[in-house]
Formats: C-alpha cells, sequence, structure tokens
C-alpha cells in the first residue's frame, strides 16, 4: 500500500470479486498474495432480534452450541482439527446478525472451509454440551447481577424502547429464559434460520477468486433452506417525549455507573456518519471527547466516560456512560447533559472539525492493514448496502461534512429534555 497512491491500494469493485451461489449465498473474495494466511467473515440473518422475549438469548445459545459438535465430529474431535492446523473457528451471535468465519493458513483454506460447513450445517446439539453451555451463560448472567456497568445499561435499554421493540430485550437473554430454552428450542431456531440465503461471506487473503469460488461451491453450494425468513424488521426510533430516569440497586457497591441518552440514527440513515463525528467530538476524540473532558479530566468525578453511536440496521442508542463514586452521580449527569446539549445547539469549533475529520480519514489505511480489517470493512460495504466502491469517496465525503452537517444530525437525535437516565449503584438513587 505504500507504492501506490491510497485510491488504487483500497478494496474497490475492481479488486474485490464479488458472486452470488443459485443458493443465495453471497461471496466477495479480496486477494492479498503478500500474506500466508486467509480470514472468513461472513453474516446471516439470525440475530436476538428473531427470538422473542420469551426466548430472549436463544440466538446466541444456537450461535454458542453448534461449534460444540457436529454429526460428524465430536467437541473433542472438532477443536482437535483446528489445533491441528492453527486455525480459528467462530460463530457468535449479535443483534441483527450471526457472524462466523475463521482464519488459517492459505494452504488449509479449503479445510477449514469443510470445518466451517459442517458446524453450520450438521450440528448436533449434544445434551451434555448444551447443558454445560447453559451453566457458563448462568453464571455470567448471574455475575451481572453484581455488575454496575451491565445493570444500568440493560435498565437504559428498557426504559428507552418499549417491550415490543427488540432494542427493549438483552440478546444473552435473562436467568430465567436461559433456564428455559431446550435442546429442540436450538434445533428448531438453527433449522429455521441458518441458511444460505443473503447470507454474506468474505474471504480475504493469499488465495485466488476462482479457487474460493470453487471450494465453496463444492462444499456449500447444495446448502439450501427453502423456509429461511428475512431478518425481522426493525421498528422505528421510539417516541420520547419526556425526561425518564431510572435507578437500580446493587447493594455492596462503591462505584455507581450512569448510561443516558437517546435513540439515535440507523447506518442507513444519511445523517449517519454527520452524527459519528458529532459524537467524536462530544465523547470519543482524543481523551473521550468534551465529555471526558469535563467530568474526568477537569472535574476527575469519573473513573471512564465516554459516548458512543450503536448504529446498525435500527435505531440504536446514542448514549453516554460514566462510572463515578455514588456522591458525584448528579453532577456527572448534569455536566454530560450540558454537552449533549452543547452539542446540538452550538457549532463545533474549526479545530474540532478538522480533528476529527482527519482522525477518521487516517483511520482508515490502518484498518487495511490486516486482513480480519479488510474482510470486516467489505462485509459491512456489503451488508448495509453501500457499494463495493464505498471506499474509493470515503475521504472526500468525510471532508465534505460541514460544521452545520454535524450540528443538524445531532439536533435531530438530541433533546435534553426528554433524556433517558439509568443509573445503578449503591444506595436508594435518593
Amino acid at each position: 500500500m505504500t507504492n501506490m497512491p491510497l485510491e488504487q491500494a483500497l478494496p474497490s469493485a475492481e479488486s474485490i470479486t464479488r458472486a452470488e451461489l443459485d443458493n443465495g449465498l453471497i461471496v466477495l473474495v479480496y486477494e492479498k498474495p503478500n500474506v500466508q494466511s486467509v480470514v472468513i467473515s461472513s453474516s446471516m440473518a439470525a440475530g436476538a432480534v428473531q427470538n422473542s422475549p420469551a426466548q430472549a438469548g436463544l440466538a446466541d445459545m444456537t450461535a454458542e452450541a453448534v461449534q460444540r459438535g457436529t454429526q460428524s465430529r465430536d467437541f473433542n474431535t472438532l477443536h482437535t482439527e483446528l489445533e491441528m492446523l492453527g486455525a480459528d473457528l467462530f460463530v457468535d451471535a449479535g443483534r441483527f446478525k450471526t457472524g462466523f468465519g475463521g482464519k488459517a493458513l492459505a494452504e488449509d483454506f479449503p479445510t477449514l472451509i469443510s470445518l466451517l460447513n459442517d458446524v453450520m450445517r450438521n450440528p448436533s446439539f449434544p445434551t451434555e454440551q448444551v447443558e454445560r453451555l447453559r451453566g457458563e451463560t448462568l453464571t455470567a448472567l448471574n455475575y451481572y447481577q453484581q455488575d454496575t456497568r451491565y445493570r444500568a445499561r440493560r435498565a437504559f435499554y428498557e426504559t428507552l424502547y418499549p417491550e415490543d421493540h427488540p432494542y427493549h430485550h438483552s440478546g444473552t437473554g435473562t436467568i430465567e429464559t436461559v433456564e428455559s430454552l431446550t435442546v429442540d428450542d436450538l434445533r428448531a431456531f438453527h433449522k429455521q434460520y441458518y441458511g444460505p440465503k443473503r447470507t454474506v461471506m468474505v474471504v480475504v487473503g493469499n488465495v485466488t477468486a476462482q479457487a474460493v469460488l470453487d471450494v465453496i461451491q463444492s462444499e456449500m453450494g447444495d446448502w439450501s433452506n427453502p423456509d429461511q425468513p428475512q431478518m425481522a424488521k426493525i421498528p422505528g426510533r421510539p417516541t420520547v417525549a419526556e425526561l425518564r430516569r431510572v435507578f437500580t440497586p446493587v447493594p455492596g457497591k462503591t462505584q455507581s455507573d450512569i448510561n443516558m441518552g437517546f435513540s439515535g440514527p440507523s447506518r442507513h440513515d444519511d445523517d449517519y456518519q454527520a452524527a459519528v463525528l458529532a459524537n467524536s467530538v462530544l465523547g470519543q476524540f482524543g481523551m473521550m471527547g468534551r465529555i471526558g473532558k469535563i467530568v474526568r479530566e477537569d472535574k476527575g468525578y469519573a473513573y471512564y466516560s465516554r459516548s458512543s453511536i450503536e448504529g446498525g440496521h435500527g435505531p440504536g442508542a446514542w448514549n453516554a456512560i460514566a462510572g463515578v463514586n455514588p456522591a458525584n452521580v448528579d453532577e456527572t449527569i448534569e455536566d454530560i447533559t450540558n454537552e449533549f446539549k452543547r452539542i446540538a445547539t452550538e457549532p463545533v469549533s474549526d479545530d474540532d472539525i478538522e480533528n476529527v475529520q482527519s482522525y477518521y480519514t487516517g483511520s482508515l489505511p490502518l484498518q487495511l492493514e490486516s486482513n480480519e480489517g479488510v474482510a470486516g470493512v467489505i462485509l459491512r460495504m456489503e451488508t448495509y448496502d453501500l457499494g463495493l466502491d464505498y471506499l474509493l469517496s470515503y475521504r472526500d465525503r468525510i471532508l465534505a461534512l460541514t460544521k452545520d452537517d454535524l450540528l443538524d444530525a445531532a439536533a435531530n437525535y438530541i433533546d435534553v429534555d426528554a433524556l433517558t437516565i439509568s443509573v445503578a449503584g449503591p444506595g436508594d438513587g435518593s
């Protein structure tokens, strides 16, 4: 990449091979002959949004369980084969999609695809392994009950989003829902949602596109699921007309955690990128932006503090978080509220916008230094219909954003009179 202009080195329609198999599986290949390895990064519409509230955690548990044994390989056999290759394989459920893939030496790519194909299509859901997985999940959920950051986050989402909104519910599930899930539930979820239609596989590394397509066609070309549904429709932003504050007591703790904010843009919204830059000024750039400066550096209230925009396929949260001494909760909330109001009512400075534009344009080449980074970027380009030439104009689009664009985006989502504020910690919240 250092021997040619950046635009020529960026993955684009000219250098990415895209093919759709007859079964609907979409394959994208980016050749990197100067490395020894190959990375697979994939996704399909089998995320937590497909779960009913009574079965919260089902997508997550299914994704973990498919790696615990197949019809032809028990748990030990599967993982021994991976270890002998020095390869990695993963299946991981998120809110919208289940991601899957792996990494191996380029010469072992056919074997990695064979193992991945077996895991995705032929899981055996062995009872002993499922029960072990359930125990691990319940242990984590019980631990989370004493984690003030987790409790503040959960209460924030449950307060901001109504019960009929998928964002209201935890992707990991609750103690009650995880206890109730059965092996048959996992099998049924796998049978319904795992399949090739609209599933995207990205392959990056020391491989040729034709060889990759030949291997995937041979291993996965006969994969079918005629009843595989589309991803569940995501409702729009919830209507919030007033400030709401909720407190979750966690006895015995010495720290309080704050999670506060609004529903924000989806990745598909036109003002998403402007909102991301505005958020960088608010609580990301440097030492966590303006929020970090005032509540952590200047006043020393917070052990950590930052803001983020979730994005994704639906109206994820635009929120700020902080861990503070319980005595400083109200002052921290007031300071963060003022910074939310400021970013939505006052244009950022010339230095602010130049700094965040420089960061986002300058960090792009760093994202593309590894196979994993390239695969992740290409997967997002395909997932959000950004186009394979998205990166070629990325720098110009970032530099074209103005202070008014950032202000308008912030004002579109931020209303301090309709804040959702969640605090978890010791005491009674008074």
